[in-house]
């Protein structure tokens, strides 16, 4: 037998018989026997039928014969043995504990369990996290709060969270069809992580020696907030361009292309009709049928025109000196009669860095012509100067090297 470090008493073992009981009680809708689980649903209906009946009896109560007439349209069989797992476990007990009794009520607490459960059924549990985060937070802002209080609160909500977490990471990694079927997990996260938050915000703020506890609680609201979105961000991209989670995935109808059999991926096309097959052709023959075949030369729009008058060809051709006339006379007006100028004048004499750049591109031009006599000198002196313009400037030298033509 195994040590126990308290004494068992008589108090101690009334009050876990009174646990137990409660369990006994909130999922004997559940039970198929005493040590299984239901899995018939219409075993559980069975005994919605019966608590529904239980509740419009009122004070009257129900005797066995009135619920069988309500369950009438389930098999004796299956009735008598909900019926007997029921009052084994404390859902369904005579109205007084006397001998003979004929009269039959219906526990309390079993009606709200199979409610909870009908809830966890619709939306994995969703309702029953905002309901449980509504309460802790009214919990933790009442004045007779004390500590050890919230620290239990903030302690059960961050293995939940962690639990939670886990379950989603797993639902992430694994096939897309679970994910699916497990999609209301993802409804309303992030106002469940928002009401959570807020908890830990109460709970730090009025018991800062909670700290440690509050930041377990707080990296657990974290992981389940990025598990919620990585499987959500996974689910969405199942859907498509679409994003219509109706519709089959890409994986399930790979899936199903791989394992199916012959006979059964064959079955899809019952009920179509096809032409018949075209007469057999060899290939080298529709080859040089493809090369013989007339291409037909694709049509090439006609090149725009302009607008402007043409005069038509020139009779004459009198060859141009191709803009030296334009250097020489840029180059002239530079030197202004000098045989050699500063290019930091030049450039600056405007003001503007327009008229600079374009008289620079010009002289520049001349220097590369070799039929031009003006010459660009470069010295290794440099001015800048960020408020002015240009800002800055290499010296050098413009030159007139021989006589102008």
């Amino acid at each position: 037998m195994p040590e126990t470090n308290h004494e068992i008493t008589l108090d101690s073992a009334l009050t876990e018989e009174a646990v137990l009981s409660t369990y006994r009680r909130m999922f004997a809708a559940l039970a198929r026997d005493s040590g299984a689980v239901v899995d018939d649903p219409a075993l559980v209906d069975i005994a919605e039928t019966l608590f529904a009946a239980f509740a419009e009896a009122g004070e009257e109560w129900l005797t066995h014969e009135q619920m069988r007439h309500v369950c009438r349209a389930y098999p004796l069989d299956r009735f008598e043995n909900r019926l007997r797992v029921l009052r084994g476990l404390g859902a369904i007990r005579e109205v007084f504990p006397k001998p003979n009794q004929l009269r039959y009520r219906a526990s309390f607490t079993s009606v709200v369990g199979l409610m909870f459960i009908r809830r966890m059924m619709d939306d994995g549990g969703q309702s029953e996290m905002h309901r449980l985060l509504a309460l802790e937070d009214l919990n933790v802002a009442d004045p007779r709060t004390t500590m050890e209080e919230a620290r239990a609160s903030a302690q059960n909500l961050s293995r939940a969270f962690r639990l939670w977490a886990l379950e989603l990471i797993t639902l992430t990694g694994g096939t897309i069809e679970e994910l699916r079927e497990q999609a209301p997990k993802l409804w309303g996260t992030e106002e469940i992580a928002r009401r959570a938050q807020s908890l830990h915000g109460t709970i730090l703020t009025r018991w800062p020696d909670l700290d440690r506890t509050c930041t377990e609680l707080r990296a657990s609201i974290y992981s389940y907030s990025d598990a919620s979105r990585r499987a959500a961000g996974r689910l969405a991209d199942s859907a498509g361009t679409t994003r219509n989670l109706t519709l089959l995935p890409a994986e399930t109808w790979r899936t199903f292309a791989q394992t199916a059999s012959k006979e059964r991926l064959a079955s899809v096309l019952d009920g179509f009709v096809f032409d018949a097959p075209a007469p057999w052709h060899d290939p080298a023959a529709i080859v040089r049928a493809v090369d013989e075949s007339p291409r037909p030369a694709p049509a090439q729009p006609t090149p725009p025109r302009s607008a402007l008058p043409d005069s038509g060809p020139a009779d004459t051709h009198v060859p141009g000196t191709d803009g030296l006339d334009h250097l020489t006379a840029v180059a002239e007006a530079a030197l202004a009669g000098r045989s050699t100028a500063r290019l930091e004048e030049l450039l600056t004499a405007d003001g503007e860095w327009v008229s600079a750049r374009r008289l620079l591109a010009d002289l520049v031009s001349a220097d590369l012509r070799p039929d031009s006599p003006y010459r660009l000198r470069w010295s290794d002196g440099l001015t800048a100067a960020p408020g002015d313009e240009p800002a800055w400037l290499s010296h050098g030298r413009l030159e007139r090297t021989g006589g102008v033509g």
